[in-house]
């Protein structure tokens, strides 16, 4: 698993707001070491949170365990018959790195925005800690 993790985290669910759509919310969060800040946008039907919640948050580039990357085949047809990241997560999407941003006034703070079909992930924090992060395709798994 180590070699398709791209970013792990555990966060602590600070602020939950489901205002402004139907299924969607949006958590907001801060790691447990308090140096990244997070936050996403998630179905609450398929996986609900609440303020005070504690998930795992895991950034990949692959699904399978080899860490082989699903060049040739569909994300869906990842290792069929075998076991993959997914089946160890609640809640799986693909999406992208857009956007990667230099937080000069802020010191070594860089901002990390990714998209999973709409639902929007924006990750706050130190350089050292989000620099793998870079504009590709990855793999959002979450769990409690």
């Amino acid at each position: 698993m180590a070699d398709t993790a791209i970013y792990e985290d555990t966060f602590n669910i600070t602020s939950v707001n489901a205002e402004k759509y139907d299924r969607v919310t949006r958590l907001f969060g801060t790691s447990t070491d308090n140096t990244v800040t997070m936050s996403l946008d998630i179905n609450h039907e398929l996986f609900p949170c609440q303020t005070g919640d504690t998930i795992n948050l895991l950034l990949a580039n692959s699904l399978r365990l080899d860490g082989n990357k699903e060049e040739t085949q569909g994300w869906r047809d990842v290792a069929k018959g075998e076991p993959t990241l997914a089946e160890m997560f609640d809640y799986v999407c693909h999406g992208k790195v857009y956007r990667v941003l230099d937080q000069e006034n802020e010191g070594n703070d860089i901002k990390v925005y990714l998209s999973f079909g709409g639902l929007l992930l924006i990750l706050q924090g130190p350089y050292k800690k989000l620099t793998g992060l870079k504009i590709e395709h990855l793999y959002l798994l979450v769990k409690k």
